[in-house]
């Protein structure tokens, strides 16, 4: 089965992190969210994935070839025009076959393998306190019976949620083909709703499946719950002299740690340095460095530098912060 995967958004609520790296490629809990939900469509059985691809798709494309080598294809969207025009184009490559969507910021606890089985059309939904900002379903039972993209009174609290399984490539092609065609457009954009909106007006049935773990990334404050949430499965680190855990925490490889004390739910990148610190709730990248410092809700971005001060930090790449002298740098 093939895996749509549109990846080519510029993350501006997620900046100044992606002003240098792709928002799929920000780290949570020891890798970056795209490799998260590679994984798990790899474990359903997916064994190709077409990637759309846009804002510093080089980047998206170098970590895919060589993290999943030979089982990804690479279409540019030249226009940001929504996320029914990148699918669109990520179908261009499928013939006729059952395919999965799936949003390349968003991670999705599902029974993946369930819902291919059920053979039918399949939209994920997570209820939601604020729908307004979602495309949200009507639903008979199980079966949708309506929909609208980010509705200014919705009829539902119930938001899609980034994932959906057509078993038919041809029927939301040619969908989403009608709605280019006639111009058809939510907020100056072609979106995926409206597609199946009209897939439903041809008598085309779909189904609602509950996704009661969704994350979706684009925020720095869902980032870090994301983090919160993935680290509860994950080892705890090997003890260090002058060094407390606090678990969930995760630690990369070649991190230095000195006389600090770390989680709980704190994520540290590769070579990174840490020095005389408390750190809880943060994601810090590959090849920080902290000293002296007490950070909570904090996300440093890699190669950043923090030291001397309580914080909650947001710093991107190759930023430094808080106070310091010469000789406290590492």
């Amino acid at each position: 089965m093939k895996a749509i995967i549109p990846v080519a958004g510029v993350g501006t609520r997620l900046k100044p992190f992606t002003t240098t790296v792709p928002k799929p490629l920000l780290p949570v809990a020891g890798k970056p969210i795209l490799a998260h939900l590679m994984d798990n469509l790899l474990s359903l059985g997916v064994d190709r994935f077409e990637m759309v691809i846009g804002y510093m798709g080089d980047k998206i494309r170098d970590f895919v070839e060589a993290n999943y080598p030979g089982k990804a294809d690479f279409f540019e969207q030249d226009k940001l025009l929504g996320l029914g025009y990148a699918v669109k184009i990520g179908l261009q490559s499928c013939d006729n076959e059952p395919v999965i969507v799936a949003l390349g910021d968003t991670i999705i606890e599902v029974d993946f393998r369930d819902l291919t089985e059920k053979g039918k059309n399949i939209v994920g939904i997570h209820e939601v306190e604020n729908p307004r900002r979602f495309g949200v379903v009507e639903l008979d039972g199980d079966r949708i019976i309506g929909m609208e993209e980010k509705p200014q009174v919705p009829k539902s609290n119930m938001a899609i949620a980034g994932f959906y399984i057509f078993q038919n490539s041809d029927t939301i092609s040619n969908a989403l083909g009608k709605i280019v065609e006639k111009g058809i457009k939510t907020r100056g954009e072609y979106q995926l709703t409206d597609a199946m909106k009209l897939m439903l007006e041809d008598g085309v049935e779909l189904y609602a499946a509950n996704i009661s773990g969704w994350f979706d990334c684009g925020t720095v404050g869902t980032l870090i719950e994301t983090n919160r949430h993935l680290l509860e499965k994950s080892n705890a680190p090997e003890p260090r002299d002058s060094v407390v855990f606090i678990p969930p925490v995760y630690i990369g490889s070649s991190v230095k740690i000195v006389r600090s004390v770390i989680g709980p739910n704190v994520s540290v990148g590769d070579n990174a340095y840490i020095c005389d610190s408390i750190i809880a709730d943060s994601i810090l990248g590959d090849r920080t460095a902290v000293e002296h410092a007490h950070l909570r809700g904090s996300v440093l971005g890699n190669e950043s530098t923090f030291c001397g001060r309580w914080a909650k930090m947001i710093l991107g790449d190759h930023s430094e912060g808080g106070f310091y002298n010469s000789d406290q740098k590492k």
